[in-house]
């Protein structure tokens, strides 16, 4: 490796080490809520390694411990986790000319969120290595988290067991309220996907439809009403 490919590394493991700790933690609360569903702390630690996506992972253990279809769980990873095909294309216009195809196939699947923020908001053009060094530990973070909690998951009480797997839906509720406390948008967004989600779960006409396909329509709904309700205009998107 050149000694500035080395450099790039080392600035993107310096980069990646907030994103790592904050994965850590919640990884951690996913692999005891995988264990109090059924699932062992080595199937909870293998979908950690080969997804890296919070909020796909937590709909794809509900569709699990329900027992949904293969279809279930292919159009609900679509939908959730379609964001990162536009972070991913976005994010494209930022590499520099050595970031060949197979750099291009290896780099995107460690694209997330915080990773897509930390990378867009370098003033220069993204190489291959500065990317892996900032995928690496969040990566590596986001799978010992969820080894670590499946397997005290699968030590503990039932109790203490099931009060710590509630903690990765408290992150998520961390998330959006302060966006919406701001947003209008955001906030009735929320409002919509809550109370449908709410109509699904106790409305007895709704019993027979499956947890995966309620996470699906909750999604398609609350995100189609927020596009035609609260539109971004062109110069706010820019």
């Amino acid at each position: 490796m050149k000694e500035t490919e080395k450099l790039s590394f080392k600035e993107g493991l310096k980069d990646g080490i907030p994103i790592g700790l904050g994965y850590l933690s919640v990884s951690f609360s996913f692999g005891i809520s995988a264990v109090s569903k059924g699932l062992s702390w080595l199937a909870a630690t293998i979908i950690s390694m080969t997804n890296l996506t919070s909020a796909g992972q937590v709909a794809g253990l509900t569709i699990i411990s329900a027992a949904g279809t293969l279809l279930e769980m292919a159009l609900a990873q679509l939908i959730i986790n379609m964001r990162y095909s536009l972070m991913s294309l976005s994010l494209s216009q930022r590499l520099d000319s050595s970031f060949t195809l197979p750099h291009r196939f290896l780099a995107s699947f460690g694209i997330t969120d915080e990773i897509f923020a930390a990378a867009s908001g370098k003033g220069r053009d993204i190489t291959p290595a500065y990317m892996y060094g900032l995928i690496s530990l969040p990566f590596v973070c986001w799978s010992l988290g969820t080894l670590l909690g499946g397997i005290a998951g699968s030590i503990m009480p039932d109790m203490l067991r099931n009060s710590l797997g509630i903690a990765i839906y408290g992150m998520f509720i961390a998330i959006f309220i302060p966006p919406a406390r701001k947003s209008v948008g955001v906030l009735v967004t929320v409002a919509i996907a809550a109370g449908l989600s709410c109509c699904f779960r106790f409305i007895p006409v709704f019993e027979h439809l499956s947890s995966g396909f309620a996470v699906i329509i909750c999604t398609l709904a609350a995100s189609t009403a927020a596009a035609l309700l609260f539109p971004r205009k062109e110069a706010d998107a820019e």
